[in-house]
């Protein structure tokens, strides 16, 4: 009885014990009497109810314009050459973006799962294929994971990817999830905020975001969560991971900056949970501080997974008009499409219009899941 009592899928990965967990607990972002980690500012990571809690269930529940009313448009990207200005980035859908640098290639939290749930049977199911096969992108220099969410970190993927000889850069116990999953330790580095790795030439940095983890039924805040810069000879770029707004943006981009290309977080955001993820507003604002109106932007966590009660298409398109009026040079290529940042025209086209207009009836997010996908629905743990 005991061991079916300590049973943990395989799915939900490893909590961190010895020497990672002293690690951990050694960590200035890590408060040892609550056993969890901070975030840089106060924040709120379980929904809360503006009004009522009946009023946050309906919103949640509802299903208009949730999904969008034909096939979203793929495009196959062709990375038989490298780009010409020496960076090109591909948005594969959600937060997994292909960035190919200075003749290094770095995937961004790959996910390739069809669903972010630690079951296969139910949670949030993708809108749209995965453009291309994993094995289609070829030798991959670097993964980077932003934090343990379903959504960011899955588990197919990474079994897929274990099998190659590909390094990765993650959070500060995320490794335990890594470890359990057959990928062995000197295969990657696990990095507090303001720490950095090296990976084939590249300097890839761990810095702040505002958001929260876990991938149990009970949450433990004791895998940390992390925005990332990577550094060429030629290039840098910042991936936003998953975070609600906050001033260290600008923090990050006079340390780190200016930056070529931002991937930033505007999608799966609700008043119910404003403070671990941004607005489009919010993630236009964040690239201004980051590195001004240089570089381009490429929105992200968005289009993919239905994970938030505001209409599937809505992100893209408050995105292009906060980018307008803001001077920000906003790409929004369809899932598989690629651009290079210095282009004098970036992919601007709203692509989704065409299946905003008749949205069928969607399915209403699963009751097991919340935020990111995270277990627990309207009631999960603060995490």
């Amino acid at each position: 009885m005991s061991g079916v009592v300590g049973y943990r899928p395989l799915s939900f990965g490893a909590e961190p014990t010895g020497e990672r967990l002293a690690r951990i607990e050694r960590s200035p972002r890590y408060d040892s009497a609550a056993g969890e980690f901070r975030n840089p500012v106060p924040s709120a990571t379980t929904p809360r109810p503006t009004r009522s809690r009946g009023d946050m269930a309906r919103a949640l529940l509802r299903s208009e314009g949730r999904k969008p009313s034909g096939k979203i448009p793929l495009a196959r990207p062709d990375l038989s050459s490298p780009p010409a200005s020496g960076l090109r980035v591909t948005w594969l859908g959600h937060s997994t973006v292909l960035a190919e640098l200075d003749g290094r290639r770095v995937l961004f939290d790959p996910v390739w799962g069809m669903r972010c749930s630690p079951f296969s049977f139910v949670g949030p199911r993708r809108l749209h294929p995965a453009p291309v096969p994993l094995a289609s992108l070829g030798k991959l220099d670097a993964v980077v994971i932003s934090h343990d969410h379903y959504d960011h970190l899955d588990l197919p993927t990474i079994r897929e990817l274990a099998a190659s000889d590909v390094h990765f850069a993650v959070p500060l116990g995320v490794g335990a999830h890594l470890e359990r999953w057959g990928v062995r330790p000197e295969r990657f580095a696990e990095l507090d905020w303001h720490e950095s790795t090296v990976i084939a030439g590249l300097t890839l940095t761990a810095t702040p975001a505002r958001h929260f983890c876990g991938r149990g039924l009970r949450n433990k805040q004791r895998t940390l969560w992390a925005s990332w810069t990577v550094s060429g000879p030629d290039h840098r770029i910042f991936h936003s991971g998953d975070t609600g707004y906050f001033p260290g943006f600008s923090e990050i981009g006079a340390e780190h900056g200016p930056f070529d290309a931002t991937m930033i977080q505007i999608g799966a955001y609700s008043e119910f949970w404003p403070d671990i993820h941004m607005t489009p507003e919010e993630g236009v604002r964040a690239h201004l501080d980051l590195t001004g109106t240089s570089g381009a932007m490429l929105p992200i966590h968005w289009g993919t997974f239905n994970l938030a009660p505001h209409p599937w298409a809505e992100p893209g398109e408050r995105t292009l008009a906060a980018a307008e009026e803001a001077g920000v040079r906003a790409a929004v290529p369809v899932p598989g499409g690629s651009f290079e940042p210095s282009a004098p025209t970036l992919p601007v086209t709203p692509w989704w219009r065409d299946l905003s207009s008749k949205t069928r009836p969607a399915a209403p997010a699963s009751p097991l899941a919340g935020p990111d996908g995270s277990p627990g629905g309207l009631k999960f743990d603060r995490a």
